[in-house]
């Protein structure tokens, strides 16, 4: 297709420069604009051009059409996949092994391990293809199988970022994102910790991601790009191409629907299938390792940058914003969760700063390059008591058995972070806005009534989806393997039962 571009640069070819500049200039269009070029040969010649000039108008041509890949953004975008790996094996593993029983420590080890590899494994053979491809007719919900195997994914393939013609390799966007999926079907194995047999877990890993996180994320998550985007005439083929919940106009920056209420459900709907621990609200369970959940906490932390400032696919302002507000949420939740603690139970604990930090994270994901610094601070201070909440009297209220909070940390502070989204995007708060990229790039914004509608029709799709996918999933798993230990195991631990391995020596 001729481009107007294309047209402008042909023009101006033909008035300074005649024939030979027209036909130089045709060299440096596309295939099918090559008969607009021969007639454009005929036209007029007002004047002679120097052959530098012809060189100079082909580069501008060849610039215009080819996206530009930064060494930066690249190198940026390799560290945040390392680091968010970093969150899961050995920040989550370590986070959630100091939160179980010393008796079920391996467990919760192995299952996080296996749930890594298992994701790595299942992200190449079909997982990139069903989030991010086309799905033609079922493209609401799901991608399709043009890449399968990574089928056409090599170190001449590129990914379009946020910004007009700029792009990445594709191969570090499928390591980045393979990261997410990883990590959020680990974050489910808190929900059923201490009781769920290992072959459980293992089927679990195959076949949730399947019918639960690739159409999530394809649902949030795909769209036609910037490039498209740019151009008014694309504006209802954009739309049309979308995923369903980037279709509302749904923000999440980098997983607040997809990652954390997408697992937290998971993690109810497992920890009520399965049932209560043995003993549960009968006997003291408490936590065997502050210091390793610590540990974890603080390289959950670390890998979050990564997890939130690399989702910007670029190394620049808008990774900075990103970056900073991974500081400030977490921060804020720390110290409204441990002070409201403080106030209601008599003392701070050291677990509580540890939780509220994570839920501060999990808050801020879905905003962490659309609100402003104070945003995300209001966004950490109003999550850390509403998940203590979450996590005390809801879940005592309700009786459920989720053994290490998912639900009250990552699917509540999901739902916080969410809604608040569309609220503290706002410019006039001091967010950062939403790109229009049909009017040149600049920051709009539809008013906070229509963008929190958009945010809650997201949180909606995402616990329907997630709650009934997790439960066909979780069903499958338990019938096929039994879904939980015996009570004889579970009282002598889970570790030497499941493993043939304990974790300490007496």
């Amino acid at each position: 297709m001729i481009t107007r571009d294309k047209l402008r640069a042909l023009w101006r070819a033909v008035r300074i420069g005649g024939a030979a500049l027209v036909g130089a200039c045709a060299l440096g269009v596309m295939a099918p604009d090559m008969a607009f070029a021969q007639e454009a040969v005929t036209a007029p010649v007002a004047e002679a051009a120097a052959p530098a000039e012809v060189v100079v108008e082909e580069a501008v041509v060849e610039e215009a059409a080819a996206p530009t890949v930064d060494k930066g953004d690249t190198a940026w975008m390799l560290i945040s996949t390392v680091i968010v790996l970093l969150m899961i094996i050995p920040g989550l593993a370590l986070f959630y092994g100091g939160l179980v029983r010393a008796k079920n420590m391996v467990s919760i080890l192995s299952q996080v391990f296996v749930v890594t590899a298992i994701g790595m494994v299942m992200w190449l053979l079909v997982g990139y293809s069903l989030a991010f491809t086309d799905g033609g007719g079922l493209n609401r919900f799901i991608g399709g199988l043009d890449k399968v195997f990574l089928n056409g994914v090599d170190t001449t393939t590129l990914v379009e970022t946020f910004s007009v013609g700029i792009s990445i390799p594709e191969l570090v966007f499928v390591a980045f994102q393979m990261t997410f999926a990883c990590i959020t079907a680990a974050l489910v194995l808190g929900g059923v910790a201490e009781r769920v047999k290992f072959s459980t877990v293992v089927v679990f890993a195959i076949l949730w991601p399947v019918v639960v996180y690739y159409p999530m994320a394809h649902m949030v998550w795909w769209w036609g790009g910037p490039n498209m985007a740019s151009d008014p005439a694309n504006a209802e083929a954009l739309a049309a191409g979308a995923g369903l919940i980037w279709s509302f106009g749904a923000l999440d920056f980098a997983g607040g629907t997809v990652v954390h209420i997408n697992s937290g459900v998971a993690a109810l709907v497992g920890a009520i299938l399965l049932g209560s621990r043995t003993g549960y609200r009968k006997e003291p369970m408490p936590p065997h390792n502050l210091t390793f959940t610590v540990i974890g906490a603080g390289l959950l932390w670390v890998g979050w940058v990564g997890f939130n400032a690399g989702s910007n696919l670029e190394s620049n302002a808008y990774a900075a914003l990103a970056l900073i507000n991974t500081f400030v949420a977490p921060a804020a939740a720390a110290l409204s969760w441990t002070l409201t603690e403080w106030l209601t139970k008599g003392k701070p604990s050291l677990l509580g700063l540890a939780s509220g930090a994570v839920a501060g994270l999990v808050a801020v994901t879905p905003a962490a390059g659309f609100a402003g610094p104070v945003g995300a601070l209001i966004l950490g201070l109003v999550a850390g008591p509403i998940c203590l909440f979450a996590c005390s009297g809801l879940k005592s209220w309700l009786k459920y058995d989720d053994s290490l909070d998912v639900f009250g940390i990552h699917g509540i502070g999901g739902i916080v972070g969410a809604i608040g989204t569309g609220i503290v995007v706002n410019p006039a708060f001091g967010g950062a806005g939403i790109v229009d990229y049909a009017a040149g790039g600049v920051a709009v914004y539809p008013g906070i009534v229509p963008q929190v509608i958009a945010q809650l029709k997201g949180v909606a799709v995402t616990l329907v989806w997630s709650g009934v996918g997790s439960l066909i999933v979780w069903v499958i798993a338990r019938g096929l393997t039994g879904g939980r230990v015996s009570k004889e195991v579970e009282a002598e631990g889970v570790d030497y039962a499941e493993h043939g391995e304990v974790a300490y020596h007496s």
